[in-house]
């Protein structure tokens, strides 16, 4: 019976050791797969300055354009035009009716009449005294120069007289409303009869702006305005003519970032003359650019935006470091970078938040 269960027993050992031994892995094969080495392709980063295009909103504005004020008080005693009214500049829009400044220009016009006359007067009694004395004892010295000062007084009443009725003729030219410029009147605000000017009402007579030539503004992002050299090309649409292109040249930019949109202003003159493009009307614009000095590009795929930042994977001596960096502008598969970079730096091409900095790779061949 003993033999029996110590056979019983050995045999059972046998089979542990035998299941034991299939589970187990050699020692060598589970170290060598803890400590291999990832492979990574990788990609250069270069330095380029090419031609690029950014598609912005533009909006088409009047040249110029003018909320049109009366400069005295009165009553609107006719209008000549309407809103739509294409006007020239010079051309009268409507006229004011106010008595006392025409009556007050009349009195002026007849004062600088009678000064005018005394004037006249002591000027020859002045000469002709002037004459006599060269006579010895015929005139007094005091009596001449009495007649000299009479003439000074009467010349300054006669030119601050004469001011005056100017600046009265040049108050009742103000009762005509006349264009600034050529254009169209967009808005009209009043009605015969109204008292206008002076506070009596807030509102202009009327809105006049120049359609037969345009600005096309364009807000021009931070990271893009050192890109607008002078000169610069665009091509716009409008939806009112799909498919067609409308040119244009950069005329001017703001040269000051707006606070608000963080943006430079930029403005494309725009020739109207067949008023086939109207203000106010919205654009899609497309605007060539190229940067002053070159800048660095990474393939896109290898910039990282995680919660933390935007990065690039470099690579220094097979081992990873994480590049904060700012992008810029696109152009095909390629993007624009700014950070502690260099032209011919190793990054990784394809980046991912889950490759941690410092690890070791082997870049693919």
């Amino acid at each position: 019976m003993r033999s029996f269960i110590y056979s019983a027993i050995v045999v059972s050992l046998v089979v542990l050791q035998s299941c034991g031994g299939k589970q187990e892995k050699p020692a060598h094969e589970t170290e060598e797969k803890q400590t291999a080495t990832p492979t990574f392709k990788v990609a250069t980063v270069v330095s380029d300055k090419p031609a690029f295009t950014v598609v912005l909103p533009g909006e088409l504005k009047p040249y110029e354009e003018v909320s049109i004020y009366p400069k005295i008080k009165g009553f609107i005693k006719k209008i000549y035009v309407d809103r739509g009214s294409y006007v020239h500049k010079g051309q009268v829009l409507a006229q004011l009716e106010a008595p006392e400044i025409g009556e007050q220009y009349s009195a002026r016009q007849s004062a600088s009449g009678t000064a005018y006359q005394k004037y006249l007067f002591s000027k020859q009694s002045y000469n002709r005294l002037k004459e006599a004395s060269k006579k010895n004892g015929a005139v007094a010295t005091i009596e001449l120069e009495r007649a000299y000062a009479q003439l000074l007084g009467d010349s300054a009443t006669y030119k601050s007289s004469r001011s005056e009725a100017s600046a009265s003729g040049q108050m009742n030219k103000y009762l005509r409303i006349t264009a600034p410029f050529s254009g169209v009147i967009t808005g009209r605000f009043i009605s015969e009869g109204a008292l206008v000017g002076d506070n009596a009402s807030h509102e202009p007579l009327f809105q006049l702006a120049q359609q037969n030539r345009l600005r096309l503004t364009v807000a021009v992002p931070e990271k893009q305005a050192q890109a607008l050299l002078p000169k610069t090309k665009a091509t716009f649409s409008v939806v009112d003519y799909p498919g067609k292109k409308f040119n244009a040249t950069l005329s001017r930019n703001s040269g000051a970032l707006d606070v608000a949109s963080r943006s430079v202003i930029a403005e494309f003159d725009i020739d109207n003359a067949g008023t086939e493009l109207r203000a106010g009307q919205y654009a899609k614009v497309n605007i060539q650019l190229m940067r002053l000095q070159p800048t660095l590009w990474v393939p896109t795929t290898s910039i990282v935006q995680a919660q933390s930042g935007v990065f690039l994977i470099k690579v220094e001596n097979n081992i990873t470091r994480r590049i904060p960096v700012q992008t810029g502008v696109v152009k095909d598969t390629l993007t624009e970078v700014f950070g502690d970079l260099q032209a011919q730096d190793k990054i990784l091409q394809k980046g991912s938040e889950e490759i941690k900095e410092g690890i070791q790779i082997k870049p693919a061949e």
